[in-house]
């Protein structure tokens, strides 16, 4: 199986422009998630879950009673490749 390549800066930018509430921290695709509640953070976690299991790419996910952050970066190809962009957007219309 060949390894995913890494994005380049240039494309990744570009590809930021269409998913506004993700940003790079640290190496990651990030998004932080603010519920009114630790049962609605719940539920947007298990859909997540679902998101991530059908495309067999997880996030990292922390939950903070009603905040959620979710990190994406592909750890075996050693940074943020074309599966983490796929599963972001996907995420964003779910």
């Amino acid at each position: 199986m060949r390894m995913p390549e890494i994005i380049a800066d240039t494309q990744l930018q570009a590809a930021l422009l269409s998913l506004p509430a993700w940003k790079l921290e640290q190496g990651e695709l990030t998004r932080t998630v603010v519920f009114q509640d630790f049962k609605q953070a719940m539920g947007f976690v298990n859909r997540v879950a679902e998101l991530a299991e059908a495309k067999g790419h997880h996030p990292d996910i922390d939950i903070r009673y009603n905040k959620v952050r979710l990190g994406l970066v592909t750890h075996d190809a050693g940074g943020i490749t074309e599966k983490d962009l796929r599963l972001a957007q996907e995420i964003e219309r779910n």
